[in-house]
């Protein structure tokens, strides 16, 4: 039995003109969201219950989440993996990330996140349970609107309290089924 979606894709809408937020740096925009989604997130749970709220949010966050990544595919003209980590200085902008690459390549591109101005920032604002929704959420399923054949593993984030976000992006093994898989962060 397939489960049903939380939130229809049809709640992100496809018809928008193209996507041109970016320009101010992610990190000003996750900002800009986060101040108008916190209040509008507690007001909802006030009536609502919580864990409902914040599953419909997260899944609608998944769902925009893998329309961007396919956006992005689209815009560079190529989904590779090293195309995918070319294309990922928007979320660096401003130093908002501070990171440490380990290894880049077609194969691989694995780093480890050593500070994370996204978390701070949720802090500053009082939703740091909020912000792994918000932000971490997406990642997976970005990189799934990329390019199916790309997997991502992270153990760890700052976000959670680790002392740096691990992440691991490979291409899948030959054979192995594209599945979209939703993880939301704790």
């Amino acid at each position: 039995m397939s489960e049903i979606p939380l939130v229809p894709d049809s709640f992100v809408p496809d018809s928008l003109p193209p996507d041109t937020l970016n320009e101010i740096g992610v990190l000003k925009r996750r900002e800009i969201e986060a101040r108008i989604l916190g209040p509008f997130v507690e007001a909802l749970a006030n009536e609502f219950e919580r864990e409902r709220v914040l599953a419909i949010l997260s899944e609608t966050i998944i769902n925009i989440a893998r329309k961007q990544g396919a956006e992005r595919a689209a815009a560079v003209g190529d989904d590779s993996l090293l195309a995918f980590s070319q294309s990922a200085g928007d979320w660096r902008k401003g130093n908002a990330l501070e990171i440490e690459i380990l290894e880049q390549s077609e194969e691989r591109y694995d780093f480890n996140v050593t500070r994370c101005r996204y978390a701070e920032m949720y802090r500053s604002l009082g939703l740091g349970k909020l912000g792994a929704v918000l932000s971490c959420n997406r990642d997976y399923s970005l990189v799934e609107g990329f390019n199916t054949e790309i997997q991502l593993e992270r153990e760890q984030t700052i976000m959670q309290g680790a002392p740096c976000c691990t992440f691991r992006y490979s291409r899948k093994p030959a054979g192995r089924d594209a599945q979209p898989t939703a993880h939301t962060e704790p």
